[in-house]
């Protein structure tokens, strides 16, 4: 993923990569989003684009294992953290799900993980500290709580399931405050002109509906070349897909 991508990527919303990855695949049906309500620490801020790094914590109950063997997972979840590619974005599953109490993301860990030099966090768990929290480092969570419960990591680079998506490490992932989703290896090459493209036609009808005089008739034409520009964009898709000759 070249800088220009990824510029254009944080700028724009999930749910128009949602729409932009249909353009690539030339048909409805993308299922690898997140599925239910996110809340965002940062809802105005720009999106979260990078590399999944992955992990499993729980904090419901005291874990069993020695001390000292939570503490070396512990660790070494940190040293993952730290490592791999950039960007990058800490993707991590609370197996507690609805009943997860322990919020492993309040100001202490959302700074080391900034430091590390991540992007933000994706998670199903708790966050906390919300007026802390360091800028340009938005958490997407499941809920907020006051505390961290007895939190400790539990797996560490295994794929993960957050709000109803699997992410495995080292997956592309965009997120912001709609949501999450996966986006495909192969269709990175296309999507920079699929986002460009998309975001053509939406202006067709968006620019006639903000128009002054906006009436049936007008709208009736708007749509007539939004749909001759869709079937343009299937076909350059086709085109996109075909086999070299």
């Amino acid at each position: 993923m070249d800088d220009q991508l990824l510029a254009l990527l944080r700028r724009i919303d999930t749910s128009t990569v949602c729409n932009a990855i249909e353009v690539v695949e030339g048909k409805r049906g993308f299922d690898r989003f997140t599925r239910g309500t996110v809340l965002c620490s940062a809802p105005g801020a720009d999106a979260l684009v990078g590399r999944a790094r992955t992990a499993r914590i729980a904090a419901l109950v005291l874990p069993e294992e020695p001390a000292e063997v939570i503490r070396e997972r512990r660790m070494a979840y940190y040293r993952h953290m730290a490592a791999g590619p950039r960007p990058a974005i800490a993707v991590i599953e609370d197996l507690d799900g609805a009943e997860a109490v322990g919020a492993f993301w309040g100001e202490i860990n959302t700074t080391i993980h900034k430091g590390f030099g991540l992007a933000g966090t994706l998670t199903n768990g708790v966050m906390r500290d919300l007026g802390d929290l360091p800028e340009g480092y938005p958490v997407i969570a499941g809920s907020i709580g006051p505390s961290h419960g007895f939190v400790h990591v539990r797996e560490i680079g295994t794929p993960v399931t957050v709000f109803g998506l699997t992410v495995a490490d080292g997956d592309l992932v965009h997120a912001d405050r709609h949501g999450a989703v996966v986006i495909p290896e192969d269709h990175i090459p296309a999507l920079s002109d699929a986002i460009e493209k998309l975001l053509r036609t939406e202006r067709i009808i968006l620019d006639a509906a903000r128009a002054p005089g906006f009436d049936f008739d007008a709208f009736a034409a708007a749509w007539a070349r939004f749909e001759a520009e869709r079937t343009w964009l299937a076909s350059w898709n086709r085109a996109w897909r075909a086999p070299a000759i």
